[in-house]
């Protein structure tokens, strides 16, 4: 069975998220988000990178309504859940001896130096120089996090611009962000916000992503529209956006610390 409870009276504006709860026969369940959105029209279910789910509803609807709406769709989200676990980031190297680029086809060795300062020195278009008082997992990523971010900024703007102009469709500013569960998004206002994990995507990947959150410029939802928008430019989406749910696997676990 299920149960849910309240996080916040109602459905005011700074209401907190309702936390729904899922019970088994056999073991308490994990604990769902439930997201009050104003733009939403339907319910409709999420599951992220690390297993979270999340539950959008519109405002006004009732509890029994979500909890029926959970029941429809709790062994597919479980299953969901399950399988995006599995594919989480590997914390295999948190001190790489090398950073794979796979956008740009290219392989990065890296070298260790002492030094006062963290910092990521690139030497040549082969190498990166980690400086740091001690080889930390935390130092790792302080420095080299700051130099993915600026590689992200340059490669990902070289790219996004030229599409736009391809397509037909305009946007006001390109924003990079690390994020653990999304890989991009478009403001109203027409800012296209990109993850800098997209580095370690192949480049037809990138572009369906791209394209994505440029469609969204069109239709702000993902309805029959928009998803024939996306067709439009690019017939064989489906699986690029299979690849791309699986992409969190390449990330590396340095990035996030």
């Amino acid at each position: 069975m299920h149960s849910l409870g309240r996080g916040a009276a109602g459905n005011s504006p700074g209401a907190q998220p309702l936390q729904m709860t899922l019970w088994t026969d056999r073991e308490v369940g994990v604990a769902w988000n439930v997201r009050i959105s104003r733009r939403a029209r339907r319910m409709s279910m999420r599951v992220f990178p690390g297993g979270r789910v999340e539950v959008v509803v519109p405002q006004g609807a009732g509890l029994p309504a979500v909890e029926r709406f959970v029941a429809r769709h709790r062994d597919w989200a479980e299953r969901r859940s399950k399988e995006l676990l599995q594919l989480a980031p590997q914390a295999a190297e948190r001190q790489p001896q090398a950073v794979e680029i796979r956008l740009l086809d290219q392989l990065w060795s890296i070298e260790y130096v002492s030094g006062r300062r963290v910092r990521t020195e690139q030497v040549g278009d082969s190498m990166l120089r980690v400086h740091a008082p001690a080889v930390t997992d935390r130092h790792v990523s302080q420095a080299l996090v700051p130099w993915l971010t600026r590689l992200a900024r340059h490669e990902l703007s070289h790219r996004l611009r030229p599409l736009a102009t391809e397509v037909g469709i305009d946007y006001s500013r390109m924003t990079v962000r690390r994020q653990r569960t999304r890989w991009g998004s478009c403001s109203t206002r027409g800012t296209i916000s990109l993850n800098v994990c997209l580095l370690f995507q192949r480049p037809e990947v990138v572009r369906y992503l791209m394209l994505h959150e440029l469609c969204h410029r069109r239709h702000m939802n993902h309805s029959k529209r928009f998803w024939s928008l996306v067709a439009a430019f690019e017939p064989g989406w489906k699986p690029l956006d299979v690849e791309l749910l699986q992409g969190w696997r390449h990330v590396p676990a340095w990035v996030f610390p």
